[in-house]
C-alpha cells in the first residue's frame, strides 16, 4: 500500500494550540448509569494492574438480562472505559439487549476522571522504531505501550471476562476514540485475528508524522485467512491535525486510509462522516454508532 498521498496529506501546519485534542482537565466520569437497577444490562467491575505495575485498570462489564447464546456472547471492548460508561444510555441498552445483546467491556483505569491522560498516552500509542525515549508529542508523557497493552487484554482481561460471562472469541469488537482510535487501527494493522470487527472513532493519523499509517504495510500477509471489518469514523469539524485549524478538506487523510485499505483482501472498510461534528463530541456519537449496528438481530453463521 503506497503512503505517499498520505504522507502530504499528513503534512499539516502546526499553528493552533495543541490542546484543541488534548482531553479536558479535571472532569469527573459519569457514574449515574452504575446506580440505576432498572436497565436491560447489569454491571459488575473486576480490577487489574498493568504488568509493570505502574497502571491500575478497571473494567465494567455489561451483562445482558438474557441467556447467552451456544457460542456465547458476543463482545464490545470499549477503550476509554470512564468515558465510554458516561457515553451509554438506558434507551441504547434496552435496544442493545433486544438485538445482538453484546456483553459489555468498558476497559477504563481506577479513577474517578472521565479521561485518564497519563494511562492511555502510554497504552495506546505505539513504539516508534529508532527512538530510545518515546514521548508524547502532545502530553510530553511516556508513550510506546500499546503492544504491551493489548498483550495484557488477550492474556489476561479476556479470560477475566470470559470467566464472568461466555464468550464467542469469534464475535469481538473493539471501539476507541481519538488516542484510543489510534489503538484500533495498531490492534488491526499488527494483530487482525484478535478482533472480528475495528472501530476506530477520530483515530490520531497525525501522531509522529503519521506513523500509524506505515504499519498497515504487508496486512495482507497478516491477515492469514481472517476477514476483519474496519468502520473509519471522523467528524466534519475535527482539525487533521491538532495544532492545525479546521480548514479545507480535514477529512482528507481518514478518507484516503479508508480507500487504500478497502484494496486489501479480506479486510471489510466503512467509511463514516459526521456532520457537524468537532473532536469530543465524537467520542460519544461513535460509540453510539458501533452500538445501533449492534442493536439489530445477528445474522445467521
Amino acid at each position: 500500500m503506497s503512503t505517499i498521498t498520505l504522507s502530504l496529506a499528513l503534512a499539516l501546519a502546526l499553528a493552533a494550540p495543541a490542546a484543541l485534542a488534548q482531553p479536558e482537565r479535571g472532569q469527573n466520569m459519569d457514574t449515574s448509569l452504575l446506580q440505576r437497577q432498572d436497565l436491560a444490562y447489569r454491571f459488575s467491575q473486576l480490577d487489574l494492574d498493568s504488568a509493570d505495575g505502574q497502571r491500575h485498570y478497571r473494567l465494567w462489564i455489561g451483562k445482558p438480562d438474557r441467556p447467552a447464546p451456544a457460542a456465547g456472547y458476543p463482545v464490545l471492548w470499549m477503550l476509554d472505559g470512564n468515558a465510554a460508561m458516561g457515553a451509554l444510555a438506558s434507551a441504547q441498552l434496552d435496544k442493545l439487549a433486544a438485538g445482538q445483546a453484546p456483553l459489555l467491556v468498558a476497559v477504563g483505569y481506577q479513577t474517578e476522571q472521565r479521561i485518564e491522560r497519563v494511562g492511555r498516552t502510554y497504552d495506546y500509542t505505539p513504539q516508534v522504531p529508532g527512538l530510545t525515549e518515546q514521548r508524547d508529542p502532545l502530553t510530553g508523557q511516556p508513550s510506546g505501550g500499546v503492544d504491551a497493552f493489548f498483550d495484557l487484554l488477550t492474556q489476561r482481561m479476556r479470560p477475566m471476562v470470559a470467566a464472568v460471562a461466555p464468550i464467542d472469541l469469534q464475535r469481538q469488537t473493539l471501539w476507541g476514540h481519538s488516542y484510543g482510535g489510534l489503538a484500533v487501527l495498531h490492534a488491526l494493522f499488527t494483530r487482525p485475528g484478535e478482533f472480528s470487527h475495528y472501530a476506530a472513532a477520530s483515530p490520531s493519523l497525525w501522531w509522529h508524522d503519521g506513523a500509524i499509517v506505515n504499519e498497515a504495510q504487508g496486512l495482507q500477509q497478516r491477515l492469514a485467512g481472517s476477514r476483519p471489518s474496519l468502520l473509519l469514523m471522523r467528524g466534519s469539524e475535527e482539525p487533521s491535525n491538532p495544532r492545525a485549524p479546521v480548514k479545507g478538506d480535514v477529512q482528507r487523510p481518514a478518507r484516503e486510509l479508508a480507500t487504500q485499505l478497502a484494496k486489501v483482501p479480506g479486510l471489510s472498510v466503512r467509511f463514516d462522516r459526521f456532520e457537524g461534528l468537532g473532536h469530543g463530541p465524537m467520542l460519544a456519537a461513535s460509540l453510539r454508532q458501533v452500538l445501533e449496528g449492534m442493536s439489530t438481530p445477528a445474522q445467521p453463521r
